[in-house]
């Protein structure tokens, strides 16, 4: 994320511990959203077949970016619940999960302000 980015409901969402111009007024908690998707065993194979080649795997990057919107989306939602308008310093975390690593959680965290 390069500089904050807003939702449809007007919620901010930056990695930066401030939003410049925009004055914390209120914190509300830290806020989290949890997204975790399962391999498909014919998308894996093409994507292996693609490394092989050396191209890039498109389904992946897609998936990845899909589940981290998600994970965002489900930030401002909370963040909106307990009654702030932005979230503030966001870490986006990558885990493979289950017991043959065939599940991805995608998270992000931060902490919900009011500006």
């Amino acid at each position: 994320m390069a500089g904050p980015w807003k939702d449809a409901r007007g919620i901010i969402v930056t990695t930066t511990p401030t939003i410049e111009g925009k004055p914390i007024q209120e914190y509300c908690g830290i806020v989290v959203g949890e997204v975790i998707v399962g391999a498909n065993l014919f998308r894996d194979l093409f994507a292996n077949i693609r490394d092989i080649v050396g191209g890039r795997s498109g389904s992946y990057e897609r998936i990845l970016a899909e589940a981290r919107e998600q994970a965002i989306q489900e930030l401002q939602a909370e963040c909106a619940s307990r009654g702030g308008n932005a979230v503030v310093g966001i870490d986006l975390d990558y885990e493979v999960i289950g017991d043959t690593g065939s599940m991805l959680m995608v998270s992000a965290s931060g902490t919900a302000v009011r500006i």
